[in-house]
């Protein structure tokens, strides 16, 4: 897929669970009410999941699609050193899926995954009370598009028939 985007590991995954960025700690800890170094390296071989890696080498998060196409994305500080490379992998990892639907939901305070959700074609639908702590989340969800237009113009003409 690309020299940054590798299939999981246990090591990436304990040392994402290790490492998260505080954002992200908070979203598992508070807004899940899972310890991260328990849930994460078990909940990162269910479904599909990566881990991504920056220029420098360093482990920069882990993504995930399970079962219905719920997606998932938990990251390092590592982000933060390459943000353009980082969000065109993550772009890259997106669009190599082949789910109609992607969704999931993030706790409204992690405000650079709700930045790179948007980057990414997401769309935020509504907020919502989740977890122990009742924190606020938004739910999100990307619908894949056809690149094929059953109504594109026809030498000038609309493809599109009604009868008379």
């Amino acid at each position: 897929m690309s020299d940054y985007i590798h299939p999981i590991t246990e090591e990436a995954a304990i040392y994402v669970a290790s490492h998260l960025r505080d954002d992200d700690y908070r979203e598992v800890k508070e807004g899940h009410g899972h310890e991260p170094l328990l849930h994460v390296p078990h909940s990162a071989f269910c479904g599909d999941t990566v881990w991504f890696e920056v220029p420098n080498g360093k482990t920069a998060g882990l993504a995930g699609v399970q079962e219905g196409g719920l997606i998932w994305m938990l990251c390092t500080n590592a982000i933060h050193d390459y943000p353009l490379t980082f969000a065109r992998e993550a772009k890259r990892f997106i669009e190599s899926r082949k789910e109609e639907l992607l969704w999931n939901i993030v706790d409204k305070r992690n405000t650079a995954h709700l930045k790179l959700l948007k980057f990414l074609g997401f769309k935020f639908l509504r907020e919502l009370k989740h977890g122990p702590n009742q924190l606020t989340f938004i739910e999100f969800c990307r619908v894949r598009t056809s690149n094929c237009n059953n109504n594109r113009p026809i030498n000038g003409r609309s493809s599109s028939r009604t009868s008379s």
